[in-house]
């Protein structure tokens, strides 16, 4: 919301947005969470809402239907807030390329690999693009729900930092600060970190959630009264921990292994060093029968009834440790044994004959593709069809990919902007390659890989994958209801 008043020729804008900030102890406290949270809760009382993060370090990343690349857990909060996901919403994107350097996106655009050094150089660049976005909100939407990076107190990092206190107080705004009990010590992790704060940021806390709660929530009872004896933050509460609320990681780095029960079938997906993208692997939660896990040893793959090679920020880099750690003789032998392999985006490229960049190297052979990796990049949604079905899906890469040889069956249909329909990926035999980000939110592409793998002990969601995460957006907005003191947030909200 905005109100105009005419100076001279000139009109001057005020806002009358509100913002809330959520700011963490540490990385992986819950901060993408629990911001997806409010958006949803926010959302459900009526109001205008959109997310919003200045900085955001991951290979997790999402295309706008506009051709812009942001990060994937601001299209999920913009998801929840009944918005369709833009640029604006994440002006400043980081993509890891090597343990010491990233590509740098901004306002969904690609542009150099910088060490953090050269970036840090460059940083006020950054935050002109980002004060900027925040510009624009301050006349597109009554609440900004901020996701701040990290811990707001990095003493070594608070003269650069764009992505937790600097975004909220130019914007006037309030903050919630969310602690992780699970990994420990939380009564220090909120203690230390408002001791740390400067006092003139002090005053615009509205409290603090402990998050993560494993067990009887009644245990914690009296937290409450020992934080009031360190801290003036007002306790909100605290969040069990709820995996049946799981949504997307914000960063494929924290796509976790998970050793697979041997006695149960399951999928596997390679968890690769520089893999992206790894929300493709989430329609599988809502499937019973069939476990789909992140595996990062070969010995894994041999009870598997299908393997996954998922997005790669970096395919050859990722090839060579497939190579390097055994996985290309297991992958070959299980294709061999007609176990079905998809390979999706940079896995795709992996599984041709060639990857021509710099260098060229021999892919694993079992797609009749060769890949030519060119600095402009394809970043554009697209709606896919296979059978009756038609959903949404995004391709995000480099490569273009070119058939070598007689053409094989095509695993797909892609939309054009003209209306037909054009072929898109390739199927040979029980080996698929695509890139299609999002190939199985469609139900029944995941029911045809278990056809492949001849497997019929899976009772498959009939639900769009979309259309399940909204039921879990709104429990996650009740959630925030049922546990925690909501009074601060809409005190502020309604200038009390």
């Amino acid at each position: 919301m905005a109100m105009k008043e005419k100076v001279g020729n000139a009109t001057r804008i005020y806002s009358l947005m509100k913002a809330i900030s959520i700011l963490g102890t540490s990385s992986n406290a819950g901060k993408s969470w629990i911001a997806t949270a409010f958006c949803a809760w926010l959302h459900s009382q009526g109001y205008n809402v959109a997310p919003f993060k200045a900085q955001n370090m991951a290979n997790n990343a999402y295309a706008t239907i506009e051709g812009g690349e942001i990060g994937v857990a601001q299209a999920i909060q913009a998801d929840a807030c009944g918005r369709r996901p833009i640029v604006e919403m994440n002006p400043i994107l980081l993509k890891p390329s090597s343990a010491s350097r990233s590509q740098v996106v901004r306002l969904g655009q690609p542009g150099e690999h910088l060490t953090a050094q050269e970036y840090y150089l460059s940083i006020e660049a950054s935050w002109e693009a980002a004060s900027a976005t925040l510009d624009y909100w301050k006349t597109h939407c009554d609440v900004l729900v901020l996701e701040g990076a990290g811990s707001p107190v990095e003493i070594n990092l608070m003269d650069r930092d764009i992505a937790n206190l600097r975004p909220v107080n130019y914007v006037k705004g309030k903050w919630i600060l969310v602690s992780d009990i699970e990994r420990g010590g939380s009564f220090a992790q909120v203690v230390g970190t408002w001791n740390l704060l400067p006092d003139a940021d002090k005053q615009n806390g509205l409290g603090f959630i402990v998050n993560k709660f494993r067990g009887d929530t009644a245990l914690y009872a009296e937290a409450k009264a020992h934080f009031q004896k360190h801290t003036e933050l007002p306790y909100l509460g605290v969040l069990p921990f709820r995996p049946d609320l799981h949504i997307e990681d914000e960063d494929s780095l924290n796509a976790q292994t998970q050793p697979p029960s041997h006695n149960k079938p399951y999928i596997a997906w390679i968890r690769y060093p520089h893999v992206s993208n790894s929300q493709d692997q989430m329609p599988w939660q809502d499937d019973k029968g069939i476990q789909s896990c992140w595996v990062d040893k070969p010995a894994d793959l041999e009870n598997a009834i299908a393997i996954i090679l998922p997005g790669s920020k970096e395919p050859f880099s990722d090839l060579a440790w497939l190579r390097k750690n055994g996985f290309e003789n297991t992958i070959l032998r299980k294709a061999q044994n007609n176990t079905p392999i998809v390979g999706i985006c940079g896995g795709y490229q992996i599984l041709g004959h060639h990857l021509k960049g710099e260098t060229e190297t021999k892919g694993l052979g079992l797609l009749p593709i060769s890949t030519e990796f060119q600095p402009e990049k394809v970043i554009q949604r697209r709606q896919a069809s296979w059978k009756d079905d038609t959903w949404e899906t995004f391709e995000i890469h480099t490569g273009q990919t070119e058939i070598i040889g007689e053409t094989p069956e095509t695993l797909l249909s892609i939309h054009s902007n003209a209306g037909s329909l054009e072929p898109e990926g390739i199927r040979l035999g029980k080996i698929w390659g695509t890139y299609q980000h999002g190939l199985f939110e469609s139900p029944q592409m995941r029911e045809r890989l278990l056809r492949e793998a001849q497997f019929d002990g899976a009772t498959i969601s009939p639900h769009p994958w979309r259309q399940s995460r909204q039921s879990i957006y709104r429990e996650m907005g009740k959630l925030l209801e049922q546990c925690l003191d909501l009074d601060p947030i809409r005190n502020y909200l309604n200038n009390k």
